[in-house]
């Protein structure tokens, strides 16, 4: 007899923490002036809107492969976990029920306004960037690149982080340095550039390509740059089966590509709200999910 599929998190709202800032996925609690408590709930987002179908687990199935990578890149950056457990901060047993395997307790940081994105692939926003420009975010590509193919070396393609309902904007590396300060522009590109090439070579020795990812980063009172928010999972990355890639086209994935695809059949304007997605939708991409957990983290 098969289990029941868990019910879905949309929301929390914990009755002793006050809640400072309920994103596109993850709501933020105030612990106190360190700490912070971060859930990872089951909402989806395509092109910068929540969509009104959660996906069942996809929160706890996203801090398992967060938690993995924030492990294995900390002698490239270090991370905001603290490592304490939630239960020292939650009290009520269904709160703690609700809160297992989504949550985290991590260090209050100053966040950078930068989505630090690294292209290895030209696919999505970059392929159609390309096509136009013959370019991404101001680097120059070689010319005659089909959809998908690898890219000479990977790149970083910067984005200005959007509020909820906006879309983000891919800018050039020159309009970060200017925002940040070029010295911090420079340790984010490169910092960034390292951890993906570190975690694309492990990946693909599990068959799984990354195509491209995105980082965000923060700074602690000493001025360290520190890696926030969630790491290489399928709703920050693009995850590729190895097996059946072929440029060209737009492969198969383990990510929300999935969701994307199925979108773009709709007459949607891509702005809020969201449409409803079928139930085969939201299964085949609870298992897309699973599966890239299953390869990664085993």
């Amino acid at each position: 007899m098969n289990p029941s599929p868990p019910t879905p998190v949309f929301e929390t709202h914990l009755k002793d923490l006050e809640l400072i800032h309920r994103g596109k996925v993850r709501d933020v609690y105030a612990i106190d002036a360190e700490r912070m408590l971060i859930v990872t709930s089951d909402r989806l987002s395509a092109f910068d809107v929540v969509l009104p179908d959660p996906i069942p687990d996809k929160g706890r199935v996203l801090s398992e492969i967060s938690a993995f990578w924030f492990d294995k890149t900390r002698h490239i950056v270090p991370n905001h976990l603290t490592g304490l457990p939630v239960e020292q901060f939650v009290s009520d047993p269904a709160e703690r029920a609700t809160l297992a395997h989504r949550a985290v307790v991590v260090r209050r940081l100053q966040a950078l306004p930068v989505e630090a994105v690294v292209r290895g692939y030209l696919i999505g926003g970059g392929w159609k960037e390309y096509q136009q420009t013959g370019g991404v975010c101001g680097i120059t590509l070689p010319a005659g690149l089909k959809q998908a193919d690898r890219l000479p070396q990977p790149i970083f393609t910067p984005a200005t982080k959007a509020a909820v309902g906006e879309h983000d904007e891919n800018v050039s590396f020159e309009t970060i340095a200017n925002t940040i300060g070029a010295e911090l522009a420079a340790k984010v590109r490169d910092t960034a550039l390292a951890i993906y090439a570190f975690a694309a070579d492990y990946a693909l020795q599990r068959g799984i390509i990354i195509a491209d990812t995105k980082f965000e980063f923060g700074l602690d009172a000493a001025g360290t740059l520190v890696l926030i928010d969630e790491v290489l999972t399928p709703d920050s990355s693009r995850f590729w089966p190895a097996s059946s890639y072929a440029p060209g086209q737009s492969p198969p994935s383990f990510d929300k590509q999935y969701v994307r695809d199925y979108l773009e059949t709709l007459s949607w304007d891509k702005r809020a709200p969201g449409p409803r997605l079928p139930a085969d939708v939201i299964a085949k991409t609870a298992a897309n999910y699973r599966e890239a957990r299953a390869r990664l983290v085993g």
